[in-house]
């Protein structure tokens, strides 16, 4: 199933750390840890800590030293798979390092515990997902661990999975032999078998194990319920279920797609919820569609809801709560205030009080662009951020392209839609939306710098295309005008309501994205103002042919040696940026793109390594599709 490279050297540790990131979160659940109380050789959680900062105490790879990193080993997981039909695998995981194993899920099901100084298998866990299903996003990101003792994975075929983490055998005693059956139980139950998944970690506080799920954005109105669920650790058993949608009881969707941070300390999680379904009509959804769109604080022992905030009323524009919540402190009139950071689609980053869920910064309702498609009500005000503004362009631009041809097609195909700013309504003639539905936060998310006071938020600029179709025009156009000079039309059928949908990116004939670049990102955020103090490109599109910058679908790491570490975007590569300029300092080839969050972890030969896993981004001519987990390091003394 596996292949593994290593330099010359042999690579034995990589997989079993992976399991044991979530134990160290729950044996310490009693606590949230700050940054800098993680012990500073693991990585034990998705996002390091339970609240997401992805900030690393390790100082060994440093500003003065990152440029001579080099690749120490290679492993290969088997695993990079593009069915007949549908997407291809993406290859996402950030693995856990915790008491000498690294930790790790592949979109198929496979779970690995891996050797942290060679990357040979300790064991391996196979799933037996089904290849060939037509997955929306056949993704997974990784895995959470419990009392040093159990992996837990929320596969993409829906099954929440517990493993023992010495010996990578399901866990009897644990639902059905071992695992859970997420379909089961739903207020509205998946009619096909890809409209429900599972892409990202379960969170584990306490004896809890807490899933949301993905759930397919447009095919009607009733896509299945996106309740978020607590399990017993030690069960399976259902100890709550909270719906995102209540009243509502034709809706579904608003799901949790994301990861889901939490603070042990106060027993919350904190639940980013996607758009309801559809994504781009609601008139039968009319008003706020409350809990969508939202970042949602529920007591991790019972499923209470605490509070909510709502980033995007009665959602038009596919502007989920895509990227992880981040828990920070901010300092305000001489003390801390325990806060947390969400971002959205929509290019809004909001910073609320963590205990309260209001604004610190503060927040403007403001008048924005009406529909005028028959039995739509689009709400007449959406959120703002007075602090800070928004970080990705939320207007058009001066129309850009590569060559005399580029321009004038962007041109042409902008001069047709309908665009009054930010928040346009999808319309029967084609609106022109910006940011586009992969466009503001992508699901790579924040990470937080406790000693420069920094926030490191990655944004894409890049604007899509939406037109409604009336229902009776549906079959017709999906068969006739898929024929752009990319051939990236995507058509839903948007069931139970007049109008089907078609939208696409705005790209040129060369390639190229129709609004000026750079298309990616990074800012550099003052926690305790909000003001940018840096934002520089991020990769390259096309690497020799475009601009600097990238989108990005994979998010920053921050280390107290200064440096951030980001892959992600287009071209294959992993970049060194320094935290207090955002000058870039490094760039490490990769076998193919990567679009996951990296980590870092010392092993126990005292080296700091930096790993990231790299599967390619399913672009046809972005690179191939790949299936490799890299680690870097500085060359060992000798």
């Amino acid at each position: 199933m596996a292949e593994v490279q290593d330099n010359g050297k042999t690579v034995t540790k990589l997989l079993r750390r992976l399991a044991f990131v979530c134990i160290v979160f729950v044996a310490l659940a009693a606590v949230l840890w700050p940054a800098g109380t993680t012990p500073d050789d693991e990585w034990p959680v998705y996002g390091h800590d339970p609240g997401g900062q992805r900030f690393s105490s390790l100082t060994a790879i440093n500003r003065a030293n990152v440029a001579t990193l080099q690749v120490a080993w290679t492993y290969r997981t088997g695993d990079g798979y593009q069915p007949e039909h549908g997407r291809a695998t993406a290859f996402e995981a950030t693995p856990l390092y915790v008491g000498g194993t690294l930790y790790l899920a592949t979109p198929l099901g496979h779970v690995l515990a891996l050797d942290p100084l060679t990357g040979k298998p300790r064991w391996s866990f196979d799933a037996k997902v089904s290849r060939d299903r037509g997955y929306g996003d056949f993704a997974s990101r990784g895995v959470a661990l419990w009392k040093d003792s159990r992996v837990f994975v929320a596969t993409i075929d829906a099954r929440l999975i517990a493993i023992d983490a010495a010996t990578g055998k399901p866990v009897n005693g644990f639902g059905d032999n071992g695992e859970v059956n997420l379909r089961n139980g739903l207020r509205i139950a998946p009619r096909g078998f890809a409209d429900y998944e599972e892409t990202s970690p379960p969170a584990v506080v306490d004896d809890t194990v807490i899933v949301g799920s993905g759930i397919a954005d447009n095919g009607a109105t009733d896509m299945p319920s996106g309740e978020v669920r607590g399990y017993d650790a030690t069960t399976g058993k259902l100890k709550w279920t909270w719906d995102p949608m209540p009243g509502l009881p034709h809706t579904g969707a608003g799901n949790a797609w994301s990861v889901i941070a939490s603070d042990p300390a106060k027993n919350l999680v904190f639940v980013p919820t996607g758009s309801p379904s559809p994504d781009y009509y609601g008139g039968e959804r009319l008003g706020d569609d409350l809990y969508a769109n939202s970042v949602v604080a529920l007591d991790a022992s019972t499923g209470k809801r605490v509070w909510h905030f709502q980033t995007v009323h009665h959602d038009l524009w596919d502007y989920d709560v895509a990227s992880p919540p981040i828990l920070f402190d901010v300092r305000r009139g001489g003390r801390n205030v325990p806060v947390i950071g969400v971002g959205s689609k929509s290019g809004n980053f909001f910073v609320l009080d963590r205990t309260t869920g209001k604004p610190v910064f503060g927040v403007e309702e403001r008048a924005v662009p009406q529909s005028d498609v028959a039995g739509e009500k689009s709400s007449p005000t959406q959120p703002f951020p007075v602090s800070p503004k928004p970080l990705a362009p939320q207007t058009p631009g001066v129309t850009w392209g590569a060559t005399e041809t580029d321009r004038a097609f962007c041109a042409a195909e902008m001069g047709k839609l309908r665009n009054e700013g930010v928040f346009t309504p999808p319309s029967l003639g084609g609106s022109y939306v910006v940011p586009g539905n992969i466009g503001g936060m992508a699901w790579g998310g924040a990470a937080f710098d406790p000693s420069h006071r920094m926030l490191v938020i990655p944004t894409n600029n890049i604007g899509a295309e939406v037109r409604l179709i009336p229902r009776a025009d549906f079959n017709q156009q999906r068969e006739t005008e898929g024929r752009n000079v990319n051939g990236d039309w995507e058509f839903a059928e948007q069931r139970g309501t007049p109008y089907g949908m078609a939208r696409r990116l705005l790209i040129s004939p060369s390639g190229l994205p129709c609004v000026a670049p750079p298309w990616g990102v990074l800012n550099g955020v003052d926690a305790d103002t909000g003001q940018v103090r840096w934002t520089v490109p991020t990769g390259s599109f096309k690497p020799g042919v475009a601009p600097p910058g990238s989108i990005a679908l994979g998010g920053p790491i921050v280390t107290a040696g200064g440096i951030v570490f980001m892959a992600g975007t287009l071209d294959p590569a992993i970049y060194a940026y320094d935290v207090e300029t955002g000058k870039q300092l490094w760039r490490g080839e990769l076998p193919t793109s990567a679009r996951a969050t990296p980590m870092t972890y010392r092993g126990k030969d005292g080296r700091q390594y930096l790993m990231i896993a790299a599967g390619g981004h399913g672009v046809k001519g972005m690179g191939s599709l790949g299936d490799y987990l890299v680690a870097f390091a500085l060359e060992a003394k000798r």
